[in-house]
C-alpha cells in the first residue's frame, strides 16, 4: 500500500551470505564462473554474491528472505542456478511495485583474487536484474588473513539494496 508520506517510498535492505569451500565443484560468484581449484558448497550453486543481493532485495521490499522462496529442504532447488533465483526475485519485487534504485555489494575473500572479474560480474548482474551497470557496485575485500575467509575456508558477501516504490 502506497503511503502519502514520501519517506516510506524508498527503502533499503541488507543481505548477507557465506559458504565454505568444497573441492571438485565450480566456483560461481556474481553469476559468473571463476577459475579456481574449489567451489562453494551450498544447496544451490553457492553464489554468495547473488544470495546476498536476493536477501537485500527481499528485505527492502519486506517480502521475507531467500529461504522462503528457495528452501534448502526442497530437492527441486538442489544445484539451482542462482541467476534463475535472482530473476524470480526480480519478478517478485516488480510485481509488488518496487524498482531497484541502487545495489551496493562487497565480497569478502582472501582467495581467489577477484578484482579482474568485477566488470564481468556487473555486466551479468545488470542483465539478470534488467538494470544499468551504473546501478550496481561490486567490491572485493580481504580480511588480511583473519577469520574463516582469511584462512581461505570460504567466501562471504554483503549487499545493500535500495528500492523505490512505483505505485
Amino acid at each position: 500500500m502506497k503511503s502519502d508520506n514520501k519517506e516510506f517510498n524508498i527503502r533499503s535492505g541488507i543481505g548477507f551470505d557465506a559458504h565454505r569451500f568444497q573441492s571438485k565443484i565450480p566456483l560461481f560468484i556474481g553469476g559468473i564462473q571463476i577459475p579456481f581449484k574449489r567451489g562453494l558448497h551450498g544447496h544451490s550453486d553457492g553464489d554468495v554474491l547473488i544470495h546476498a543481493i536476493i536477501d537485500a532485495l527481499l528485505g527492502a521490499a519486506n517480502l521475507g528472505d531467500i529461504g522462503m522462496y528457495f528452501p534448502s529442504t526442497d530437492p527441486n532447488f538442489k544445484n539451482i542456478n542462482s541467476k534463475f533465483m535472482l530473476q524470480k526475485i526480480i519478478c517478485e519485487i516488480e510485481n509488488n511495485s518496487w524498482q531497484i534504485n541502487f545495489i551496493d555489494t562487497t565480497i569478502i575473500a582472501e582467495n581467489p583474487r577477484l578484482s579482474g572479474f568485477i566488470d564481468e560480474m556487473k555486466r551479468t548482474l545488470s542483465r539478470y536484474m534488467n538494470i544499468s551497470q551504473q546501478l550496481i557496485s561490486v567490491k572485493a575485500k580481504t580480511t588480511d588473513g583473519m577469520g574463516f575467509t582469511g584462512r581461505s575456508e570460504g567466501i562471504a558477501a554483503i549487499a545493500i539494496a535500495t528500492l523505490k516504490y512505483t505505485k
